[in-house]
């Protein structure tokens, strides 16, 4: 676009490109009133002096609101405050790094709720100025010294409310460049809800308020308390179902093991083993007894043949001195010598005679 801007005294050709059209914040119409930003450079084949315009603000909006949207436009096209740098707060900080001044209402109100909520927390102050001449200055060294000297896990950037004029320090470019080369997360706790600085851009986080930034980083210990709570007893119930399936396929496997176990084989055969026994215990004294009984039968029938038996009852035996039976009085001839066995001794005798069954006597 080609233009050129004038007032009572003088004018000057203006030309922007199409670039940096989309930060024109006022209408490029004949005769209205508006404030240019840009470079002036001289179009040598034309030969003459052009200001090259890379912003456009309506009259009334100020030299600060220019700078902080020149500024913004720069850092923005730098990927200052591109989303995907944005890093996650730390869950549980050890170390919290404070920038503020000392003196600032806004660090009591930081350090109340820190208390409050995470007394846990290490807190690193690292005082600045907040407002006046070399104060963004300050602000940035204080961050460098957090990153460089102290072991924090996050740093709040802090500053309580007041005009464009008083927070104008965060709106310095070598404070958003400190921001950006800060390691870890930076909240951006300036002002009140309403301001924005260009470290609130550059911040990985912006907070409405100083204490709503400490409301940011620090988790609530009521809050963890009670997750803990609530976890270890969801934790118990896990554990005792498991316990209970565990208790459950212990006893499975216990009595799977016991029907494969040899003790359980042997347990068996010891119960075979005794009945067995038992039974024939019993078939062997029943047995026994059976055979006691056939053998005092034996034995009487035995006793009934014993020739003591049939001597006692009157009877002798008849036999040669040699002992051979005379089992006949034929087998006698007179002259014989013989043993005549009673039941209570023996006599010898000589036969005489010899009487046969049929009545007869043999001499």
């Amino acid at each position: 676009m080609y233009f050129t801007i004038k007032d009572s005294d003088a004018q000057m050709p203006c030309v922007m490109f199409r670039s940096d059209t989309w930060r024109v914040n006022a209408p490029l119409s004949n005769g209205h009133a508006v404030i240019v930003h840009g470079r002036v450079s001289l179009w040598q084949s034309a030969g003459k002096l052009q200001l090259y315009v890379d912003m456009v603000q309506p009259e009334g909006v100020g030299r600060l609101e220019l700078e902080f949207q020149a500024l913004k436009a720069k850092l923005e096209a730098e990927g200052l405050f591109d989303v995907g740098r944005k890093r996650p707060l730390p869950r549980f900080p050890s170390a919290i790094g404070i920038v503020t001044s000392p003196q600032a209402a806004a660090l009591q109100d930081i350090l109340n709720v820190l208390r409050r909520r995470y007394p846990l927390a290490e807190v690193v102050l690292s005082p600045t100025l907040v407002q006046g001449d070399g104060a963004g200055q300050q602000i940035a060294a204080a961050i460098r010294r957090l990153y460089t000297s102290a072991r924090v896990d996050v740093v709040i950037v802090a500053r309580g409310g007041g005009s464009t004029e008083e927070l104008w320090a965060f709106n310095e470019e070598c404070v958003a460049r400190a921001i950006f080369a800060c390691p870890v997360p930076v909240i951006s706790g300036v002002g009140h809800e309403v301001d924005y600085t260009i470290a609130d851009y550059v911040a990985d986080l912006r907070a409405p308020t100083p204490s709503a930034a400490a409301e940011l980083v620090a988790p609530s210990i009521l809050e963890l308390r009670d997750g803990v709570r609530a976890a270890q007893e969801s934790l118990d119930e896990r554990l005792d179902v498991l316990v209970q399936s565990l208790r459950a396929d212990l006893d499975r496997t216990k009595y799977h093991l016991a029907r494969v176990s040899p003790a359980h084989a042997i347990a068996d055969y010891r119960d075979r083993l005794r009945y067995v026994t038992s039974a024939a215990g019993q078939r062997m004294g029943h047995e026994l007894e059976l055979r006691r009984s056939a053998l005092g039968g034996r034995l009487q029938q035995l006793e009934a043949l014993n020739p003591s038996s049939v001597l006692r009852r009157g009877y002798a035996s008849v036999s040669r001195p040699d002992g051979t039976p005379v089992p006949r009085a034929s087998c006698l001839a007179s002259g014989d010598e013989t043993i005549t066995t009673f039941a209570d001794g023996a006599a010898r005798s000589t036969v005489r005679t010899v009487h046969g069954s049929d009545g007869g006597s043999e001499p």
